[in-house]
């Protein structure tokens, strides 16, 4: 591809695409749209609301995803949910305090979710999403009504997670897509083509240039120091809600033997799902399991009579 060259993107027509890689029955375009939520400080997250009714499940990516890094999985869920773009990501504005303060994270998600899912049965949270949401259940515990955790527990550090953030914390931009699909590519060989290209199309978007840059910030950590979420395994000993640790088993996850350990040492009534064929991106590598294991932890909310 010849730098320039401008790659047309419909972030609402790719949903085929998820559906026909997974064997998801489609019938047509769900119903899906975009809300912007105001913070009172002249930010804004944004999010994606699935369906016309009340959002039954609440959904937060992780660091350098976006909200659409769920696509796959709200479509075999075919629930109304909502996938919010955390502070500094996707189409969502900067954080109060930067890219990973699950604190101050957790106060803007919440007033995202008192907005448009009040009523939500249950919060899911992946890596930095998933710490998001353990500080959401500590500062705000009447919006997490069940809690599950893709692919992370407190005990996640920066040794377990160097390969992501040699990653995250690449080229600051592409010349062409070519460039960007191809390290996309080498960083998660057991994906196929057609879904890393997908997911690049959410993440990045192309500059007049024609070169690509990824959405998200790489808001700069106080004296350069990785965030410490350590601190959270106190929340999980606390816990008042039903929580699901679902772990990839891959190499690349970053939840190991002892962390699952000491979860459950702290929340003995918590569930563990192993998901063989995942490592860290669960809803990635095995979005359709996910789907399931959700549906089972969060049973659809019963219908009216």
């Amino acid at each position: 591809m010849t730098a320039g060259k401008h790659v047309p993107y419909d972030e609402f027509a790719l949903f085929h695409e998820n559906a026909s890689e997974f064997g998801i029955p489609y019938d047509g375009p769900p119903a899906v749209r975009r809300e912007f939520t105001g913070l009172g400080d002249g930010r804004r997250l944004s999010s994606l609301v699935w369906g016309t009714a009340a959002p039954e499940l609440v959904f937060l990516h992780g660091g350098a995803q976006n909200a659409h890094t769920w696509d796959t999985v709200a479509l075999a869920l075919g629930r109304p949910l909502l996938a919010i773009d955390l502070p500094g990501h996707g189409h969502s504005d900067d954080g109060s305090k930067g890219f990973a303060d699950v604190t101050a994270g957790a106060a803007d998600v919440a007033a995202v979710i008192e907005e448009l899912a009040p009523e939500a049965r249950g919060v899911v949270g992946m890596s930095l999403g998933g710490m998001t949401a353990l500080a959401l259940a500590r500062d705000f515990p009447s919006l997490v009504r069940a809690l599950v955790l893709v692919d992370v527990t407190p005990g996640v550090n920066e040794g377990k997670s160097r390969a992501i953030a040699n990653f995250v914390n690449g080229p600051d931009s592409f010349p062409d897509l070519d460039e960007l699909l191809a390290r996309t590519v080498a960083h998660n060989p057991g994906r196929s083509v057609s879904s890393l290209r997908r997911g690049i199309l959410h993440n990045a978007r192309q500059r007049e240039d024609g070169s690509w840059v990824w959405r998200y910030r790489r808001t700069a950590r106080p004296e350069g120091k990785p965030p410490r979420f350590a601190p959270l395994w106190d929340v999980v000993s606390a816990l008042p809600c039903p929580l699901l640790l679902v772990r990839g088993l891959r190499p690349q996850s970053v939840v190991d033997d002892g962390d699952e350990a000491e979860l459950l040492r702290r929340a003995p009534a918590a569930r563990v799902a192993h998901v063989p064929e995942a490592g860290h991106s669960v809803q990635g590598d095995a979005p359709v399991v996910l789907a399931r294991l959700i549906d089972e932890f969060i049973p659809p909310r019963p219908a009216e009579d």
